[in-house]
């Protein structure tokens, strides 16, 4: 669904544990790349129905040895488009968990540019546990908490509480589950009053300049203020700080 610039996808198999099957995989893909241009979209918020559980990961059926190697593959590449697509979004992604986050559903989060749990709500990487490591959801982990908090988490298996999350990097807040939903709101509120072509221009160097040198990235990131500032709402927004007005954003690029 989509209203007042916020589209939420919600992942809606509690049957399944909300796995990410390929089927889930391409409509989560779907639903998050439809209509980026539209001016009007300005953050995607990820969540699931009502569960203890938020995902479980991959679908395991879909992993069993009989399917052979070449599906396997095609599992990990899908699931790599989506955690590509949600970074080079040109809106924030939030995900919003009140539950359990486990393996490729643990990826799924620690990908987003930030997450707001409820205080219920736990993390795990348990691969290990079941033969099979895991590999790819460590590598969003281990981008967004110390080393050696994903290495417990990746070795162990044992869930992180989401004050654990917090603490750590892997949440952005942790909320009663009965404030999650105004809390989600407020910061989508906040994004949404924000330029959209400013707010994507620093997406795309935040994770630009993470993977750059500290001198490149200070360098990167000078060039990258002087072309924000020639942008109208770049030039509008200083121009109303000096006039001491609110700004009144185009949401139009050069």
């Amino acid at each position: 669904s989509e209203k007042d610039g916020v589209r939420n996808i919600v992942l809606n198999n509690p049957k399944t544990r909300n796995a990410l099957s390929m089927d889930m995989l391409h409509d989560i893909l779907g639903d998050l790349t439809r209509n980026l241009e539209d001016k009007s979209l300005r953050v995607i918020v990820l969540s699931a129905t009502e569960s203890p559980v938020f995902s479980a990961g991959h679908n395991l059926k879909e992993l069993a040895p009989e399917n052979g190697q070449d599906l396997h593959r095609e599992v990990f590449k899908l699931c790599n488009r989506l955690m590509m697509a949600m970074i080079e979004a040109p809106v924030p992604v939030i995900g919003k968990v009140d539950g359990l986050a486990a393996a490729a559903g643990c990826q799924l989060i620690a990908n987003c540019d930030m997450v707001i749990c409820s205080s219920r709500s736990s993390f795990s990487t348990p691969g290990a546990t079941f033969g099979v490591f895991c590999s790819t959801p460590g590598i969003a982990v281990a981008r967004k908490v110390s080393r050696m908090k994903a290495a417990q988490m990746l070795f162990t298996g044992l869930p992180v509480s989401a004050e654990e999350a917090l603490n750590c990097g892997l949440v952005s807040s942790v909320v009663p589950k009965e404030e999650l939903d105004a809390e989600v709101e407020k910061v989508c509120a906040a994004i949404c009053s924000k330029s959209r072509p400013v707010i994507a221009i620093g997406k795309k160097f935040f994770y630009q300049q993470i993977e750059m040198g500290i001198r490149e990235a200070f360098d990167a990131g000078g060039e990258v203020m002087v072309r924000n500032l020639a942008e109208p709402d770049g030039q509008e927004g200083v121009r109303s700080f000096a006039e001491k007005r609110k700004p009144q954003w185009s949401h139009k690029s050069k």
